[in-house]
């Protein structure tokens, strides 16, 4: 049992996840910095309100606390803006850019008679002379 245990931590999948979770809470508290230090003050500069909580209606005895949800709601949109736009998208500029230099056409093929490099286009090979019939 502890053999199978032992199996289990030590496959690739779980130790995948265990760097992920770590790595994902790292990289909150990163995003949550660039939001309460870099995009919150810039709407407040704006907007000259930098907090909304304070906002609430009464009907009938009870309180109706709609700033803490218009916080929650921009700090949704910008959280979702910090992580499009810082990650999102460069990572998938720098995959773009990979996927354009491994997409390159090949430009020869092999001659099935003796194997040698031909161009794609050649209808005879220029190592054996055999006709190329494809």
């Amino acid at each position: 049992m502890l053999k199978e245990f032992k199996d289990f931590l030590l496959r690739g999948n779980v130790i995948d996840l265990a760097v992920g979770v770590v790595m994902g809470t790292a990289f909150q508290k990163v995003v949550s910095s660039i939001v309460a230090n870099l995009l919150t003050p810039l709407i407040a500069a704006v907007a000259k309100v930098p907090d909304f909580s304070a906002l609430k209606f009464h009907i009938n005895g009870s309180e109706f606390g709609y700033g803490l949800l218009v916080n929650e709601i921009i700090s949704f949109i910008l959280v979702g803006a910090a992580i499009f736009f810082f990650v999102v998208k460069p990572v998938n500029m720098l995959t773009n850019l990979t996927k354009k230099e491994a997409a390159a056409a090949p430009t020869t093929k092999k001659c099935p008679e003796c194997l040698g490099e031909i161009p794609i286009a050649a209808k005879r090979c220029m190592h054996c002379g055999q006709p190329i019939h494809e």
